[in-house]
């Protein structure tokens, strides 16, 4: 993650990119596995192969767009799983750790794929459910390389609007738990709460549920802690706003060039 402040600011800015990125790493971990994407998509040049493919579908997309506006739904719901596979593809993986990290121009990809699918649901009377869990990941990946936190916040919350669709199309404890994990980000308690209600009333066992429940019980905590960290940023603002009000150059020198 970028940082773009400077002065006491940044400080308090880089212990909540470091905290929202603990917090989102461990929720994919805990939600779908330590799945390696190298394992699944095989080595780089099979990677950039997928991926360039993957594009070259996109952009043939994007011309039948253009002649045949008729068919824009499904061309869009083609678009948006082409950009977003591309982005998927262009990920590198850390061979230490098998963990997946979004390049520059797959986050491009990822953010185009964001853009057709706010296409598509202005044409769709019931959107897929599994390109919502699709694009719901993809919010998710974008707020983990946000470059800002506002930024960030703003994406988990459109992760967990996405995530919606899939989870009242498809109840199930996998999307109805991850649902419960991108409330608790973006700050939607209850909705979280009321999630992971439904995904206890999914288990097959007492075991499984009160499992369930342990773990969303860690997440919820960490949504307060990441909203604790939200009301101390919005502190911080309005103290800044507040001497910008006193000394109106105060903004301009922040605390040095050098900090």
């Amino acid at each position: 993650m970028l940082f773009d402040v400077r002065g006491r600011r940044k400080h308090v800015i880089r212990i909540v990119y470091a905290l929202l990125a603990l917090l989102m790493a461990a929720s994919l971990i805990l939600v779908v596995g330590p799945v390696s994407i190298g394992g699944l998509i095989g080595n780089s040049g099979t990677t950039s192969s997928a991926a360039k493919i993957l594009q070259e579908q996109a952009e043939r997309t994007e011309e039948k767009l253009a002649r045949e506006p008729q068919n824009s739904e499904a061309l869009l719901l083609s678009l948006t799983r082409s950009r977003i596979g591309a982005g998927n593809a262009m990920a590198e993986v850390n061979s230490e750790t098998g963990a997946a990290i979004q390049t520059a121009e797959g986050r491009r990809e990822l953010e185009r794929g964001a853009e057709a699918w706010g296409r598509y649901l202005k044409q769709a009377e019931e959107p897929k459910a599994s390109a919502a869990l699709l694009v719901s990941s993809a919010y998710f990946g974008l707020a983990e390389t946000a470059t800002g936190f506002e930024e960030a916040i703003e994406y988990v919350d459109k992760a967990a609007q996405t995530q919606r669709i899939a989870a009242e199309a498809q109840p199930s404890i996998g999307t109805l738990t991850t649902l419960a994990i991108y409330e608790f980000y973006a700050g939607n308690f209850a909705a979280g709460d009321k999630a992971v209600e439904d995904a206890e009333a999914k288990a097959t066992t007492k075991g499984e549920a009160k499992q369930i429940a342990e773990q969303m019980k860690e997440f919820r905590q960490r949504g307060k802690a990441l909203e604790a960290q939200k009301k101390e940023i919005a502190k911080q603002e309005r103290e800044q706003g507040k001497e910008r009000l006193q000394n109106p150059l105060g903004g301009l020198g922040g605390g040095g060039l050098g900090n």
